[in-house]
């Protein structure tokens, strides 16, 4: 009989069926050989998972936070990240409307870092807006995910550029500033053809769906993390960085770190005169494993422990 134990975290199962002898009973069931199964690898996470050797505290402003299960992936990526770092991270949720309705300075008080996630539609954005200026003006490291890089390219637009308005048209098409726009072809170099969006639908079919390359910027924290030139990572939006306000955007220190091989899609965002300060259009929680955390969200934990070393920022 293997029994269903409950356990304290979902790395320990593997451990604990090995210990029931579910992998030998399949093995016997499907009368095939293999070698003795390795299991100190999962030994040595578990370790970890029970010992960490610090604590930090991520905010996610987000609008599903009474649903948590809606950042799974999310929640499990900044757990890796945390085990690179030999950390326990707790996720403080944060009801991003409670932001907008609030002080964001109560709200966000002793974070060490801000992830604002992907999502759509427009409501509890100015709260998620809020929680980004909170990260850039008092040097709080944050990442941002997908429409997280969108609105902190409006952020910064707003409040940086001198872009009062600027908007994304994805949630105001009447806006005179629209940094993020939907872009109608691209490149894809899985094809090698041009992809082009109905002029008269922008739903079904009309996602930048899957896995495209990106160049990385020498001398950036994207470059950094990745210890690569060029990487590959999976998307899922229809909206992008409007080029037509990059060069404005960047003469106010806004860094374009990472772009399509012909760089004409913006793929990562920075702020060269912030501790930790990134934004990808991708989605970079899909490919990160326990074991084999993703570079971003190691970094990130990474400076969320630097600056909760060097005192978090309270109001």
């Amino acid at each position: 009989m293997i029994t269903g134990i409950d356990v304290d975290s979902i790395y320990e199962v593997p451990l604990h069926l090995h210990k029931e002898g579910l992998d030998s009973k399949i093995l016997e069931l499907l009368n095939i050989w293999t070698g003795k199964p390795n299991i100190k690898p999962w030994e040595e996470l578990v370790y970890k998972i029970k010992n960490p050797k610090q604590t930090v505290t991520i905010g996610i402003p987000g609008k599903y936070v009474d649903l948590t299960e809606s950042y799974k992936s999310l929640h499990e990526s900044l757990v890796h990240g945390g085990l690179a770092n030999d950390a326990k991270v707790e996720l403080r949720y944060i009801n991003a409307e409670d932001l907008e309705k609030e002080d964001s300075a109560e709200l966000l008080a002793g974070c060490d870092g801000i992830l604002v996630p992907g999502g759509f539609g427009e409501r509890g954005v100015a709260g998620k807006i809020k929680a980004i200026t909170y990260a850039r003006e008092q040097k709080i490291p944050f990442f941002g995910i997908c429409l997280g890089m969108q609105l902190a390219v409006i952020e910064y637009a707003r409040n940086v550029a001198g872009m009062p308005k600027a908007y994304s048209t994805e949630l105001d098409l009447t806006t005179p500033d629209p940094v993020i726009y939907l872009i109608k072809e691209w490149f894809d170099y899985r094809t090698g053809k041009m992809q082009i969006r109905d002029e008269t639908s922008e739903m079904g079919g009309t996602l930048r769906l899957g896995a495209y390359p990106c160049k990385l910027r020498e001398e950036t924290l994207a470059r950094a993390a990745y210890g690569m030139e060029e990487i590959s990572e999976r998307h899922r939006h229809r909206y992008e960085f409007n080029n037509d306000y990059r060069q404005r955007l960047e003469e106010k220190g806004l860094l374009v770190s990472g772009t399509s091989p012909d760089n004409n899609l913006v793929e990562i965002v920075e702020i060269a005169d912030h501790p930790w300060f990134l934004g990808c259009q991708f989605h970079p929680e899909f490919k990160s494993k326990p074991m084999r955390p993703h570079p971003l969200f190691r970094d990130f934990i990474a400076a969320a422990i630097k600056h909760k070393g060097l005192g978090a920022v309270t109001k």
